[in-house]
């Protein structure tokens, strides 16, 4: 799971991602740049026509066409998830008889929701039925109950209303709903809906429907579907005048567009038969899609060192990479950061979907806006550049599209309409549909296919280009906690990471598309596209304070890196520092005991001080795990926390940083004597504290 990656994450096939109760702030030069773009970018909505396309924001609704009239969907996203299920809303709504605006919610300001008429006229009071503003809320969960990126500003903005007593008022008149993804095996599961439904409420909003909570520890995409055939039903009671007139103009509508026409597309192609003299490069960050914003701020880092670290009786790899940052002036970190990658998919995929679908790799092009389906004239509304153009074709295949995740079954449906072959088309309906889910989970996510087996499973399909583009997700950032100290190591970033490879049911090898790139990028001698965001591992002002850290597996990363400081401060700054203790866990010790050897040299030196180790394969009888020695050592952490002001630090998966909090919760309701209630609100307290630390992925 992705997402530092949000709650929800699906399809993502992510090794080392850490998420966790991250400062919410963005890399400071990249906040800046994000605030002022927000501001220039919702000036610019305030007019009808973007730089290449229609704004649907002020557009008068056509009350025939669309008799519910405008309904805003803002959503939330850090993976790509909740834009995808908007775009599912705005592909449906006109079938509903709604006018649908998708806005990434960072566009958004909160003053202003209210302000978006539901019809774009002046006076809308000529107008039957609730004209009230609408506006449905997608909101991700990122990691421990944060924001999301693009939502940051506004739930600041939130909080700031509420905070100066300046926002009872604030959304009177505004009609809302909210779906959340989470994931239910976070402790804080789908926080940002639950914050954005009670939030909303409190500034004075209409809840016009039920909080919707999807999982996507279960079946994220079902709890949508379920939770939106409901607010359909809900949202033409409400605003739906009931006459037959109206009615019957609805299901006209169905009847004409029907389930099998293909829907306009989100892009129409230019291409540039002659492209030596253009420019590659989007000159603004104006015109860039705001979840896109990675792909134009990214810097190429040149790989130094890939370095296997486990034994060669293991199966598995895991790798330690180093890459040369010494000549990357914008390229700074400190110490355990999270650095995201952008993979990039390998040529036999790139090659292999190209010839399914006969495209030109050599091709050069530019997307832009398409011209309405209503009236051939008028530019659809435009998102932003998806990414640096013109470029050819196999650049886009190679670094933009997810050509390898499994794709989601509403993903499936739409492909189903690019099938000639009646047989190929009948199978795509059949594992998107309800009754195919378990179809779905065996031939689909199971069985790790991606659009190069389903090409190769449906090889009727026709898919053009742009087409391709709009409902392809594009690839995204896999986050790995950096696994080395700024100061020990300035001129270069450290990674621990896991290399995915699982065996599909017909024999086949499925590869992690971002950690096989990285772990090749040595041989290849290919540079990353990287950036830093900033984590929530940070160290004691006080070097004094005693540090309990928790890292089985690649969870090692961040204690590397915080060991490396308390080095640096007790043998170079001189300091005195606190006692360091280290929980790490593995399989066996002869086969994935990572970085053993400078583990033993920190213990010898005496800078760590004590190192517990639980290996769960090494005895067939007794698998032994982090939360059970810690549960031996009761007394000791207890003493640490209580009477040492000691600071936690957990990496590692979801459950195992569940079991390690039960675990403490348990130790400190024995060992401090109170109720199992008080233990839990004493680790609120710790972690409200900066002194309990956890980044998790799933």
């Amino acid at each position: 799971m992705g997402d530092v990656v949000s709650q929800s994450s699906s399809s993502l096939p992510l090794v080392m991602v850490a998420t966790g109760c991250l400062t919410v702030a963005l890399v400071g030069a990249l906040l800046v740049v994000r605030n002022e773009q927000r501001k220039k970018r919702a000036k610019e909505m305030e007019g009808e026509i973007h730089a290449n396309g229609a704004s649907k924001s002020d557009t008068v609704v056509d009350k025939e066409k669309y008799p519910g009239g405008r309904i805003s969907i803002y959503y939330a996203t850090q993976t790509g998830t909740a834009e995808s299920f908007a775009q599912q809303l705005e592909r449906e709504g006109p079938d509903h008889g709604f006018y649908i605006h998708v806005v990434d919610i960072e566009e958004a300001q909160l003053d202003k929701l209210k302000d978006v008429s539901p019809y774009g006229t002046v006076d809308d009071t000529d107008l039957d039925g609730n004209n009230n503003p609408r506006a449905i809320i997608l909101a991700s969960t990122y990691g421990e109950g944060e924001p999301t990126d693009n939502a940051t500003a506004i739930v600041n903005a939130c909080k700031e209303a509420l905070e100066d007593g300046s926002g009872h008022d604030l959304l009177k008149g505004l009609d809302y709903a909210v779906f959340g993804l989470g994931n239910r095996e976070y402790e804080l599961f789908n926080a940002m809906g639950k914050y954005f439904d009670a939030t909303f409420e409190q500034l004075g909003a209409n809840r016009i429907f039920m909080l919707g909570l999807g999982d996507d520890n279960d079946d994220l995409e079902a709890d949508f579907e379920k939770w939106k055939d409901q607010l359909w039903k809900s949202l033409k009671e409400r605003y739906l005048n009931s006459t037959e007139q109206q009615q019957a103009l609805v299901k006209a509508r169905k009847q004409q567009q029907g389930s099998s026409s293909i829907p306009d597309c989100e892009y129409a192609i230019e291409w540039h038969t002659n492209a030596k003299n253009i420019s590659t490069q989007t000159q603004s960050l104006d015109r860039v899609h705001g979840s896109s914003r990675h792909y134009f701020t990214a810097i190429d880092c040149p790989v130094s060192l890939v370095r296997e670290l486990r034994s060669p009786k293991d199966s598995g790899s895991t790798v330690h990479v180093e890459l040369d940052i010494s000549q990357q002036l914008d390229l700074k970190y400190e110490t355990a950061d999270n650095l995201g990658v952008i993979p990039c998919n390998s040529p036999s995929v790139v090659d292999s979907v190209a010839r399914s679908l006969g495209y030109d790799l050599d091709a050069v092009f530019s997307l832009k806006a398409p011209l309405s389906s209503t009236n051939g004239t008028t530019p659809h509304e435009w998102h932003g550049d998806p990414f640096p153009m013109p470029l050819t074709v196999r650049e886009c295949l190679t670094r933009y599209l997810d050509l390898t995740s499994a794709p989601r079954r509403s993903d499936l449906k739409l492909l189903s309409l690019y099938a000639k072959d009646p047989v190929d088309r009948r199978a795509l309906e059949r594992l998107s549909s309800k009754e195919g889910k378990q179809d779905y989970k065996e031939k689909i996510t199971e069985s790790y296919v991606g659009l190069v087996e389903l090409l190769k499973l449906c090889p009727s399909l026709e898919i053009p280009l742009e087409h391709l583009i709009s409902f392809c997700h594009f690839m995204l950032p896999r986050f790995y906690t950096i696994s080395s100290c700024s100061k020990v190591f300035p001129d270069s970033i450290h990674l621990t990471v896991a290399v995915t490879r699982e065996l599909r049911k017909d024999g086949t090898i499925f590869e992690g598309v971002c950690s096989t790139h990285i772990a090749r990028s040595g041989q290849s001698q290919s540079p990353l596209r990287v950036f830093v965001r900033p984590s929530s591992f940070r160290l004691p002002t006080d070097a004094t304070k005693p540090i309990l850290m928790i890292g089985p597996g690649t969870g090692i990363a961040p204690m590397r890196a915080l060991l490396q400081q308390r080095r640096h401060q007790q043998l170079v700054e001189k300091k005195d520092v606190g006692t360091n203790v280290l929980y790490f866990g593995c399989k066996r010790k002869d086969q994935d005991y990572l970085y053993e050897d400078e583990l033993l040299r920190y213990k010898d030196e005496g800078i760590l001080t004590e190192l517990h180790l639980a290996f769960s394969r090494q005895d067939p009888s007794k698998k032994v795990y982090v939360q059970h020695l810690l549960k031996e050592q009761a007394e000791a952490t207890w003493k640490l926390l209580h009477d040492g002001g000691a600071y936690i630090y957990v990496c590692g998966g979801v459950k195992m940083g569940h079991d390690v909090t039960e675990t403490l919760k348990e130790i400190v309701s024995t060992q401090g004597q109170m109720s199992f209630e008080m233990a839990s609100s004493y680790l609120s307290q710790l972690s409200n504290q900066g002194r309990y630390v956890q980044e998790l992925w799933s």
